[in-house]
């Protein structure tokens, strides 16, 4: 029972990443990249910056960074 359930969630989750394909997908990461970047840089100008502020951003923008890097070595390498 456990495996059909584990089988089902596996093949679900494979096809919703199929369905939405790597380029849409590259391109949402890039744009939540950008915009964190963004609001890292705005923020740091007024008054809510604190440190739990600054070490939250960049919990969230650097796997996104290296995300980014990811992409881009697999599209100059070719792998598509």
């Amino acid at each position: 029972m456990l495996s059909s359930a584990l089988i089902t969630t596996s093949a679900l989750a494979t096809s919703a990443y199929t369905t939405i394909g790597e380029a849409e997908v590259s391109l949402a990461a890039m744009l939540c990249l950008i915009v964190l970047l963004s609001a890292s840089e705005i923020l740091s100008a007024s008054k809510v910056w604190n440190k739990n502020l600054s070490h939250s951003l960049n919990f969230a923008i650097f796997p996104l960074v290296v995300t980014f890097i990811a992409i881009v070595l697999f599209k100059l390498k070719g792998f598509q």
